[in-house]
C-alpha cells in the first residue's frame, strides 16, 4: 500500500530523514519506534504532504505522492492524526468532526458524511455525548477520539497516528491501542509512530526502528520485542543484567 524509497527530508541544512526505504502492505499495523528527534514526526509531516521532502520516491496505492499537496493525499485515502491532538479547541466536538470530512463536502458526498460521522459515533459513543461540547473542553483522551474520529472522517485506507498514547492515563492508553486494533479488524491498514514501544509492538504486525533519520532495525514485531539492543534501548530492560 506505501512504498518508500530513498527519501530525504531536511529544514533548511539541517538534514532529517537520511535516505530512508520502508513499506506497509494492506492491512498491517507498522509501528515505527526510536527516541525523541529521531525523525518520526518529520516522516509522517512529509508523507502526509505538511512538509517536502529533498528526493526520495513515495507511492501509496501504486500512484506517485512525492510531495503531493496534503489534500491530495487525504483524497486518495491517507490520513494524519497529529501529535499532539490538534483539536480545534473553540469549535465543538460535531464541527472538529465534519471538518475531518471536508474532502467529501468538497464533492457533495452528504450521505458519506453522514455515514462516516455515524461510523465514527459507534466507535466513540462519548463523542456522540459530548456532540456540542467545546473541544478544548475535552480531556486528553477524549480529545484523542475526537483527532481519530476527524481523521477518519475522510474515510482513508491507511490511517497514520503520531504517539496517540502521548500525555494520557495507563487506562485510556490501553482504551487507545485497542480501538487501533479495531481499526484494523474494520480494514484499515495503520502506520503508527509511538514512543510506548512495548505497547506498540504488542499490537503492531511489524515494526521499524529509526534513529537519527535512519532505519536501523526492522522485522517482526515479535523479533523486535525480543531484540536485545532493542530491549535496552527502547523498552527499558537488559537481558544481560536479568540473565547473568
Amino acid at each position: 500500500m506505501l512504498r518508500i524509497r530513498n527519501l530525504e527530508t531536511a529544514y533548511g541544512n539541517l538534514r532529517v530523514l537520511r535516505r530512508l526505504s520502508m513499506h506497509v502492505a494492506p492491512g498491517e499495523i507498522v509501528t515505527i519506534i526510536g527516541a525523541n528527534g529521531a525523525g518520526k514526526t518529520t516522516l509522517l509531516n512529509t508523507l502526509s504532504g505538511l512538509l517536502s521532502a529533498r528526493s526520495g520516491e513515495v507511492e501509496f496505492n501504486r500512484k506517485n505522492i512525492f510531495n503531493m499537496p496534503a489534500e491530495k493525499i487525504v483524497l486518495m485515502g491517507c490520513s494524519l492524526v497529529p501529535e499532539g491532538r490538534q483539536v480545534f479547541a473553540t469549535m465543538s466536538v460535531h464541527e472538529n468532526l465534519l471538518l475531518g470530512g471536508y474532502v467529501l463536502h468538497k464533492r457533495k458526498e452528504q450521505q458519506m458524511i453522514d455515514e462516516e460521522l455515524q461510523k465514527v459515533y459507534a466507535l466513540f459513543p462519548i463523542l456522540k455525548e459530548r456532540g456540542n461540547q467545546l473541544a478544548g473542553t475535552l480531556s486528553g483522551g477524549e480529545q484523542q477520539m475526537v483527532a481519530i474520529g476527524r481523521a477518519l472522517m475522510a474515510r482513508p485506507n491507511m490511517i497514520m497516528m503520531d504517539e496517540p498514547s502521548m500525555g494520557l492515563a495507563p487506562l485510556i492508553v490501553k482504551e487507545i491501542f485497542q480501538i487501533i486494533l479495531r481499526l484494523r479488524e474494520a480494514g484499515k491498514t495503520v502506520l503508527l509512530v509511538e514512543q510506548n514501544a512495548k505497547a506498540a509492538l504488542a499490537i503492531a504486525d511489524r515494526g521499524y526502528v529509526l534513529e537519527t533519520g535512519r532505519i536501523i532495525s526492522q522485522g517482526p514485531a515479535e523479533d523486535l520485542l525480543s531484540n536485545r539492543d532493542v530491549q535496552r534501548a527502547y523498552l527499558g530492560r537488559d537481558l544481560d543484567s536479568e540473565n547473568p
